[in-house]
């Protein structure tokens, strides 16, 4: 005789139990893209305006805004190329130059010290790292116009005032907390099996930071320097302070400043010496940007 078998029920799911199926709720982009593109058109006007101006006669900038250029676009009369001509003859040239030669070493040099000591603050062992890595951080809070003074005073003591070392130096040192802060972040960031793997195969410290660290660190220093370089191309106050007025290393910012207040007759000037000074700056961020984002978010986050 065979064994009674027994049917075994399976338990009916609740109704609260039985899971209902995922819906994606898709939010249309098109408003954010719309308020995108509002932000960027209401930004970028007042850009526009400027460069239109720097084209047209000076009659016309008097007499006229610069949005009636468009009822007679291609009318070669009332564009002309003589504000940039005049502005490169009475002085912008030089002083272009010279805002070169304070910016290009007024960006190296903090860069180049501070990679330095970010590694050292990230991947070195030495009594008070901490401590001191606070302390340099802490200097963000401290205001700018608070060093100018003593700095001025001891530039006076070695005969610094009115030279291009001065304000290499400030501007360096101004630089400096914000640099450490960010390469030392990024710099930590970076997986520590990299470090020992290179500690294993026999580099040393300086060959790590120059041969591994350094290119791997490609997207922080790009956005530090797109940040030091529009810093102190646009600056006026440490220009003004440590360089003065001496026309022989007048920079773009003091150069506009005094174009400005020479009067009405130089007003048709003021949009193309202006476009003068934003040109470079233009260029610069360009071409990094792609490094920019990258390289301020990196690191904010160590896995």
């Amino acid at each position: 005789m065979s064994a009674p078998t027994e049917t075994v029920n399976a338990p009916t799911p609740r109704s609260s139990e039985v899971e209902a199926p995922a819906t994606k709720v898709k939010v249309s982009r098109v408003p954010v893209y719309l308020g995108i593109a509002l932000i960027t058109l209401i930004w970028t006007i007042p850009s526009l305006g400027l460069m239109i101006n720097s084209f047209r006669e000076p009659r016309s900038i008097r007499a006229t805004g610069w949005w009636t250029v468009f009822g007679n676009l291609f009318d070669s009369a009332a564009w002309t190329v003589q504000n940039y001509t005049q502005v490169l003859e009475s002085g912008f040239g030089n002083a272009f130059i010279n805002s070169l030669a304070v910016t290009i070493p007024s960006v190296v040099i903090p860069i180049t010290v501070a990679a330095f000591a970010a590694y050292a603050f990230a991947w070195m062992e030495f009594p008070g790292r901490q401590v001191i890595f606070v302390a340099v951080v802490g200097l963000l809070v401290v205001p700018l116009q608070m060093a100018l003074i003593p700095i001025l005073r001891v530039y006076t003591n070695f005969d610094l005032n009115g030279t291009y070392p001065a304000i290499w130096l400030a501007h360096a040192g101004f630089g400096l907390p914000l640099a450490v802060y960010l390469l030392r972040n990024y710099m930590g960031s970076l997986p520590s099996s990299l470090i020992e793997s290179a500690k294993i195969d026999g580099a040393d410290h300086f060959k790590i930071f120059t041969r591994l660290i350094i290119p791997l660190s490609v997207p922080v220093l790009a956005s530090f320097a797109i940040f030091q370089f529009l810093w102190v191309w646009n600056d006026l106050l440490v220009a003004l302070v440590f360089l003065g007025y001496n026309e022989q290393v007048r920079v773009l910012t003091v150069e506009l400043s005094d174009l400005a207040g020479r009067g009405e007759g130089t007003l048709s000037l003021l949009p193309a010496a202006a476009m003068v000074t934003m040109i470079l700056p233009l260029v610069v961020f360009f071409s990094l940007q792609r490094f920019f984002v990258r390289g301020l978010t990196a690191g904010s986050v160590k896995g």
